[in-house]
C-alpha cells in the first residue's frame, strides 16, 4: 500500500513545516492554509479515520492538539480557533489518514473558511429522541 502525503512528511520524504513531533504524532503547517497559523496534527502510523483510531493514540493526539492550539493562540492571538476532523469523502476527507485541522480565525480578515451551522429542520418528538438515545446507548453498552 502506498504512503499518504502525511506519512511522507512524517518520514522526511517530502518537506513540511513541522512545528512539533514525537514518536506518536507530528504537527505541521497546512500546505494550503485557510489562515495564518493553520496547522495539522497527525498520527505517524497510518490510521484512515476516527472509526479506526485507538483510544491511546486518540488521547495522545488530543493532548498535542491542545498544546499546539495554545501555541497558535499565544503566537498569533486569533479571535477564535476551529478544530476540524473529517471522516469519509462525503464529510470532505481528502487525505485518508486521520488528521486534525487547527484553523485560527481572525476578525476582519478573510480566511477562506465558509463554516456554518444549520440546525436540522426535522423536529424530533420526545419519543423519537428517546429511541435515538437508546440506540446509541445500546451500541456503547451503557
Amino acid at each position: 500500500m502506498s504512503k499518504t502525503v502525511f506519512e511522507k512528511i512524517a518520514d522526511g520524504e517530502i518537506p513540511g513545516n513541522i512545528v512539533y513531533e514525537d514518536d506518536i504524532c507530528i504537527a505541521f503547517m497546512d500546505a494550503f492554509p485557510l489562515s495564518k497559523g493553520h496547522t495539522l496534527v497527525v498520527p505517524r502510523k497510518p490510521i484512515e479515520n476516527i472509526y479506526d483510531l485507538d483510544e491511546e493514540t486518540g488521547a495522545h493526539l488530543m493532548k498535542i492538539i491542545t498544546k499546539v492550539a495554545n501555541a497558535v493562540k499565544d503566537a498569533f492571538e486569533p479571535a477564535g480557533l476551529n478544530v476540524i476532523q473529517n471522516n469519509g469523502s462525503f464529510a470532505s476527507q481528502s487525505v485518508y489518514h486521520i488528521h486534525f485541522h487547527l484553523v485560527p480565525r481572525y476578525e476582519n480578515e478573510y480566511d477562506g473558511f465558509g463554516y456554518q451551522w444549520n440546525q436540522d429542520p426535522n423536529e424530533r418528538s420526545d419519543e423519537e429522541k428517546k429511541e435515538i438515545e437508546q440506540m446509541l446507548k445500546d451500541k456503547l453498552d451503557v
